[in-house]
């Protein structure tokens, strides 16, 4: 068994092929209606990893054909003025999804800045309502968020069975976590979720056939927690201590990937997983978006 090696899941080469699907499609959009999808994105002060994050949307709607229109507003812009901006891309027409780059200040409540994103625009899929439709059985929302639907994509493409699987999913944030959760279930998986309160996480997560790792707590998984043949979705993106990088640290997952992939079946890379994934799903909900209003 020692000599047993998960296979890697390329977040990267499945995020490509996906991104030129999508620049196929904008093109047709473009060709048969002289329009193409624009993507909204909302920045307010001037965070370096916002920024960084931003710039790498910039590159990948570029990349595809989508149109990018940047909002930058500075760190001490009021609530009210920055409900006035998405207001504002809410009625614009070449506009198809709206991105709210958080955090955002302390004097800026979120939860009211994201309520006001108009419904079809909410490409990044935490508007209520989206995951209010997540969550009923029979209901479809307008947006999955990016993550968790990347991290579903991830299983379909690499030909991992999810209907009738023990999946566990260790978090429940809004952001991946619960939505992730609802996802799994709407593909027919048996879904367990372990969070801080539970007794004995390592027990629970040992019977999953599919693990969801979304707690933000650097290798926290050991690969004595893993099912031997397991699918391991690693979300988590930690930086830690590394003097020999010219950083100073590196980035690892919420899985102790050398460890993990000894016992896995399938497992997905710290970086090059579901990072790539996450912003390949944004521009595809944007095209979805872009699709709904100009072709109805």
């Amino acid at each position: 068994m020692s000599d047993h090696k998960a296979t890697v899941i390329d977040g990267k080469a499945i995020a490509q092929t996906i991104r030129s699907e999508i620049a196929t499609e904008v093109r047709r959009l473009s060709e048969t209606y002289g329009k193409v999808p624009g993507l909204a994105v909302v920045i307010v002060g001037n965070r370096k990893d916002s920024e960084s994050y931003v710039n790498m949307k910039r590159k990948a709607c570029a990349e595809v054909g989508i149109k990018s229109v940047d909002t930058n507003l500075p760190e001490d812009v009021s609530e009210t003025e920055l409900i006035c901006r998405v207001h504002y891309l809410n009625v614009n027409p070449d506009v198809h999804g709206i991105l709210v780059q958080l955090p955002l200040p302390k004097h800026i409540n979120e939860e009211k800045v994201l309520t006001e994103i108009a419904l079809e625009k909410d490409v990044d899929g935490f508007h209520p309502m989206n995951i209010g439709k997540l969550a009923m059985k029979g209901r479809e929302p307008l947006f999955v968020p990016c993550t968790p639907k990347g991290c579903v994509e991830l299983l379909k493409r690499s030909g991992i069975t999810i209907k009738g699987k023990k999946a566990v999913v260790v978090g429940r944030s809004n952001i991946v976590g619960l939505p992730v959760t609802l996802l799994l279930l709407k593909e027919d998986a048996t879904v367990t979720v372990v969070h801080s309160g539970t007794k004995e996480p390592e027990s629970i997560i040992r019977e999953a056939d599919i693990i969801i790792a979304a707690v933000g707590q650097a290798m926290m998984i050991k690969g004595s927690w893993i099912k031997p043949g397991a699918a391991l979705i690693d979300v988590g993106t930690n930086a830690v201590d590394d003097p020999s990088k010219k950083s100073g640290y590196r980035l690892v997952g919420d899985c102790d990937y050398h460890e993990a992939c000894k016992v896995a079946g399938w497992i997905t890379p710290v970086p090059g997983g579901v990072g790539p994934m996450t912003v390949a799903m944004l521009l595809k909900n944007t095209l979805d978006g872009a699709k709904r209003a100009i072709e109805r």
